[in-house]
């Protein structure tokens, strides 16, 4: 994988996230087939979460070398529009709030598949949701057509089961 490709994906990414802050417009699928060999860059996540409460979540992750502060809001009836808000926090303050947070972390990694103009962020999950490959492709309006690649599997947006903060405790594994 290209390790500068990624990084400059993922500062695109943040740069554009802060432009439209307090809005993301989020699709979710489970995966069904190969996507790995279409990937452009891959990296480890672990997250946990401060607060898992309905209607909002205050997350910690440490995605490759950086850390994040992430608050989310309450998803919408279709489960495609949330408030959030996302802050690059240094690396050991995420590793002393991933101390403080709720039992369980999320430990996953991502990969960046390309589909057009668009990115999946494809996450294959490790631990106790071992077997579970979720991709998620960000939008800029609920009305965005995007490829529909053949590995992409059943739509799951909007199914609570698949938020990671509702994974820590309920793990895919128990299913």
């Amino acid at each position: 994988m290209d390790s500068q490709r990624c990084g400059k994906y993922t500062a695109q990414n943040n740069t554009e996230r802060l432009r439209l802050m307090g809005q993301e417009i989020e699709r979710k699928f489970l995966v069904k087939g190969d996507f790995k060999k279409f990937a452009t860059c891959e990296f480890r996540i672990k997250q946990g979460y401060l607060s898992s409460a309905k209607g909002r979540t205050v997350r910690v992750r440490i995605k490759g070398d950086k850390g994040f502060l992430t608050i989310k809001g309450e998803a919408d009836e279709s489960g495609v529009n949330r408030y959030e808000w996302e802050r690059e926090i240094a690396v050991f303050e995420a590793e002393e709030l991933l101390a403080l947070c709720e039992p369980g972390l999320i430990n996953k990694k991502r990969y960046l598949v390309p589909a057009g103009e668009f990115t999946f962020e494809v996450d294959e999950f490790y631990g106790d949701n071992e077997g579970l490959i979720i991709a998620e492709i960000e939008l800029k309006s609920e009305s965005d057509k995007f490829p529909k690649p053949d590995w992409l599997g059943e739509e799951v947006t909007g199914d609570r089961r698949y938020y990671n903060s509702v994974l820590i405790k309920n793990p895919f594994t128990t299913w």
